[in-house]
């Protein structure tokens, strides 16, 4: 078999697009975007309301790229549970530290525009003090990289990215691209993202981060008003046509396929995730009327606020919370809150081990199954 060379891709913009085939799904993706974003406009607090759905997507993200710990997992971890075994703590760290570099990059992007620099800083998040903190973080990769099989050599690879003297023009390239504009702003994503795969310019978590670039990108262009869009969750469920169809970019053909392909996820992912966030949103109106029916407190609403940001909770993490109240009154309110169900206990309090509780309704709502 012959090897496989560096692949070294056209510059964008791409000259072979059929623009005429992609109208109706371009038309679809863009709408139904629209409608997401204006679910995002009616929430109180996007940022509380839809912290376990970030969640969620640092979960799929890394899933995709060979984690196995699940949206509960890392709850009941970030709650003091141990990890069930070394390898799962492993994976929990990687999603914690994604979630985190999506958070940092909220902020970054309240004040300056994505840039190639935002991605180095991030990628040095996500790697920090897990696998691949040997890879050089936040750095443009100086030697060769290929995908294949895992420990496969170069010469099995299916697809080796081009080489390291190519990258500082094919990144100036693709940064200028997505500064600037194009016909359709979901297309030039659906370029930008495939792009930012092929050059794969870290020598390590380059698919996550092409994957965050999605809601940052949407952020940047003011498509969303909020970089809250959760599109891995289709990238996973479609992960063997996602694969295929990023290794094949060889040509025209083969780049309005994926085009086709991403705008579809982006139309099919908006739809899902509106219906998920009307029912989350719908959630937190039943469970505080409930709250406040039940306690009669003041302290009510902070409370689920401070449940909806973190569902799966240690009870003495809410004692040591400047905005709660005292032990007893905690103590009291998390009392009836489980004798009526809304609060399902996962570990009784043992000596100096706390009980763990969660909002079960919540998290199997965001894993899309019961899980706890």
């Amino acid at each position: 078999m012959p090897a496989v060379k560096p692949f070294l891709p056209k510059r964008l913009p791409r000259a072979d697009l059929d623009w005429r085939a992609l109208v109706p799904a371009i038309g679809r993706a863009t709408r139904e975007l629209a409608r997401y974003d204006g679910i995002l406009h009616g929430l109180p607090d996007p940022g509380l309301l839809l912290s376990p759905l970030t969640t969620q997507e640092a979960v799929l993200s890394s899933k995709i790229e060979g984690t196995q710990a699940t949206l509960s997992d890392v709850l009941r971890f970030e709650a003091g549970e141990p990890a069930s075994s070394g390898e799962r703590g492993e994976d929990i760290r990687e999603i914690l530290n994604y979630r985190r570099a999506l958070r940092a990059a909220e902020r970054e992007l309240k004040n300056n525009s994505l840039s190639l620099k935002l991605l180095g800083r991030l990628h040095a998040v996500l790697l920090d003090s897990v696998r691949g903190r040997d890879k050089t973080p936040g750095r443009i990769r100086r030697t060769r990289v290929w995908i294949g099989a895992p420990g496969a050599p170069i010469e099995a690879a299916r697809f080796i990215p081009p080489l390291p003297a190519r990258l500082p023009a094919l990144l100036a390239n693709l940064e200028a691209y997505w500064r600037g504009e194009e016909l359709d702003p979901l297309v030039q994503l659906a370029l930008i993202h495939a792009q930012f795969e092929i050059i794969h310019p870290f020598r390590d978590g380059n698919g996550r981060i092409g994957r965050m670039l999605v809601p940052l990108f949407l952020y940047d262009k003011k498509l969303l008003s909020r970089p809250m869009f959760y599109l891995s969750q289709y990238f996973e469920d479609h992960r063997a046509e996602y694969i295929v169809r990023l290794c094949a970019l060889n040509g025209a053909q083969a780049w309005n396929a994926w085009t086709a392909f991403f705008l579809r996820a982006i139309a099919v992912q908006a739809e899902a995730n509106g219906d998920k966030v009307r029912r989350i949103l719908a959630l937190y109106e039943r469970l505080k009327a409930q709250a406040i029916a039940l306690t009669r407190s003041q302290y009510a609403v902070p409370l689920l606020d401070r449940l909806f940001s973190q569902p799966i909770f240690a009870s003495n993490d809410l004692f040591r919370d400047p905005r709660m109240p005292t032990k007893p009154v905690v103590t009291q309110l998390l009392r009836r809150l489980t004798d009526a169900g809304v609060l399902k206990q996962l570990r009784e309090a043992r000596g100096r081990r706390p009980q763990v509780l969660a909002l079960a309704e919540l998290v199997n709502l965001c894993e899309g199954k019961k899980a706890v």
